[in-house]
């Protein structure tokens, strides 16, 4: 067991761990809140600006940034880099291949040139659990852990010797003035493991886990800061489009308002592919990347799947309002590899009749010597987890 963590919440009270996090593999890791809940932890970094790498580890490929303080205390991207991954290393966010996932990390690094050895990593959401549970805001801090331990029976359904458990202080209930808000998150901890395992294998360190939507988030909430007026009162819905699953955020002044999962992805063109021109997966993916399909691929199968895309998005806005309070969505941001599809955005927007752009993660940012601006604007929506990891070593 490691010893109990020191965490701080909006209110500057102090919380301690329930204990149940684990020194796995001899590192010790929390399902970390930080990214969410504004940064105010900086979880198992032993000090603020420790040098880190974000490393998103995803079904097609593993995606690296590292960033660092530039002048005028603007964030400068250092490196981003990719590598694909072999079909079957990865599969609905787990790791199935631990070698041939860590090989590509090696690639990683190698052609990044980075010598930080310290890494963010993050969890798929389906991996994790969260909850947002009410505790009297007169209990201790010990009494806080005992209670969140039993209560977090009561979500879990998976016996909590099983889990890494972790909790934060959000503050006061805005329902019950004498309560204080707790967000609980728990994870497998074999789920874990294997992450650190094969970052492990590949010659660095886990410091940080979070969970992966939250990390975009955090990426995500920095430009909406940069929209007019900072982005106050605009309702924004990120839609992270991946290979299989597109994970929609709405976002409102800070907050996320709204979460869900879609089953649609990148997947789905390329199986078109495959299936139309007798090509495998592998060789299907890497042409649809490089645009180096036959005549009639455009009409044929890339349209329609914009437009099945775009339905799919405009499907999720008009869900997200007869879900919910809300009325309107003012800001779409499209993230994920498809993301930079020529015409996609048009599509989204001609479909919701919303603005919508594909997400840059770097905007704002300086840049080394060593990025490609050309290539990286085709790139940079791919890179929004990423990014959000690379962003806690300034938590």
């Amino acid at each position: 067991m490691v010893s109990p963590a020191t965490r701080h919440n909006a209110t500057g009270r102090c919380c301690g761990s329930l204990g149940l996090l684990e020194n796995t593999m001899g590192v010790a890791l929390a399902l970390e809140l930080g990214t969410l809940l504004g940064g105010l932890f900086s979880g198992l970094s032993s000090k603020k600006n420790t040098p880190l790498v974000g490393l998103d580890i995803s079904t097609t490929g593993i995606r690296m940034v590292e960033l660092s303080q530039g002048s005028n205390h603007e964030l400068r991207l250092e490196r981003c880099v990719s590598e694909s991954l072999p079909r079957g290393a990865m599969t609905d966010g787990n790791i199935e291949n631990i070698e041939q996932v860590s090989e590509a990390i090696r690639r990683v690094l190698k052609k990044s040139g980075t010598k930080i050895k310290e890494v963010a990593l993050g969890m798929p959401p389906s991996a994790v659990i969260t909850k947002k549970i009410n505790f009297s805001a007169a209990l201790s801090d010990e009494s806080l852990e005992v209670q969140v331990e039993s209560e977090a029976s009561q979500y879990i359904p998976f016996a909590l010797d099983e889990v890494s458990l972790d909790f934060y202080v959000i503050g006061p209930s805005r329902g019950s003035p004498d309560d204080v808000e707790v967000m609980l998150a728990a994870a497998r901890k074999e789920k874990i493991e294997d992450r650190v395992a094969v970052v492990q294998a590949a010659g660095l360190k886990a410091l940080v886990m979070d969970i992966e939507s939250y990390a975009a988030r955090a990426a995500a909430l920095r430009i909406v800061g940069q929209m007019r007026n900072g982005g106050k009162d605009q309702i924004v819905a990120l839609f992270q489009i991946g290979a299989k699953i597109t994970h929609v955020s709405i976002l409102l002044n800070g907050e996320t308002v709204y979460e869900r999962e879609q089953t649609f992805g990148g997947n789905q063109l390329t199986q078109d592919i495959v299936r139309t021109y007798g090509l495998t997966f592998e060789d299907a993916e890497a042409r649809k990347k490089n645009n180096d399909l036959p005549d009639g691929y455009e009409q044929e199968l890339l349209n329609p799947f914009l437009e099945s895309t775009a339905m799919e998005v405009n499907r999720a806005i008009q869900f997200f309002f007869t879900s919910t309070a809300y009325t309107r969505v003012d800001h779409i941001f499209l993230a994920g590899g498809c993301a930079a599809i020529p015409d996609l955005v048009d599509m989204v927007a001609n479909r919701t009749k919303i603005q919508t752009e594909a997400i840059s993660p770097f905007l704002g940012m300086q840049f080394s010597s060593q990025i490609r601006e050309k290539q990286l604007r085709n790139d940079a929506p791919a890179y929004l987890v990423a990014c959000g990891l690379a962003m806690r070593r300034f938590d």
